[in-house]
């Protein structure tokens, strides 16, 4: 089965909007584990418009499932990661103010900073993945920082699909065949929802975990964040 991670950054965004504390970004953590999620996603940017590094903090003693800290890894970041060491850190290659990932790392280009990251982080006992787009050169790229899997950046995969192309998997199943042969451990996440998921597992072999956030989130607004998730965990069998 697929492991589902939810990403509690749009809880924290709502909470930010008002003020206070309310939602409860650490209550919310703890039902999303208790309703049978496998882990909990934060993405924290420099600015800190939705979770705070602080955050970050206070959820590491109430996430008992796999906690996985997203982000750009500029030294506020990892200096974060290394203090709460996380079971999993994803590097995410974020401009500064950018609303939403929307490319993965050029891991050739930054191959020799991507190398350093990772080595201090495996060093400090936390596993590695790198964000990257569906391109063979590029997770051939990974493979040689170190990392021990990679996150597919699944926005195209998700357009097309809301345009009835299921024909836009094809690169994604390509290269997840190519990372399993490259031992290579395999996430997802970007626009995945009710909506496309089970087709998008059912073509990605060897995938270990998908991280959703905005659709999970803006779903259990009508159907419930318990019955939600438990929607989700169904299609990932």
């Amino acid at each position: 089965m697929t492991k589902l991670s939810v990403n509690i950054n749009k809880i924290a965004t709502l909470r930010n909007a008002r003020g206070g504390n309310v939602p409860n970004l650490l209550q919310v953590a703890k039902d999303i584990q208790k309703f049978g999620a496998q882990g909990i996603t934060i993405h924290p940017r420099p600015d800190e418009r939705h979770i705070r590094y602080q955050d970050a903090r206070d959820l590491r003693p109430v996430v008992y499932t796999e906690f996985n800290i997203e982000g750009n890894p500029q030294h506020n970041f990892i200096d974060l990661v290394l203090e709460c060491k996380p079971e999993q850190v994803t590097l995410v290659p974020d401009a500064i103010g950018a609303i939403t990932s929307s490319a993965g790392w050029d891991t050739i280009k930054n191959q020799s900073y991507l190398t350093e990251v990772i080595t201090e982080f495996k060093r400090n006992g936390i596993r590695t993945s790198i964000f990257v787009d569906p391109i063979l050169e590029i997770i051939e790229g990974a493979k040689a920082t170190g990392t021990d899997r990679i996150e597919l950046y699944t926005e195209e995969f998700a357009h097309q699909y809301s345009l009835g192309n299921e024909n836009g998997i094809e690169k994604y199943t390509k290269a997840s065949i190519f990372a399993n042969e490259l031992n290579l451990g395999i996430n997802a996440g970007h626009d995945l929802s009710l909506d496309n998921i089970k087709f998008f597992k059912e073509n990605i072999p060897g995938l270990l975990e998908v991280s959703i956030g905005h659709a999970l989130i803006s779903e259990a607004l009508y159907l419930g964040l318990d019955n939600v998730v438990n929607m989700y965990l169904q299609k990932l069998k």
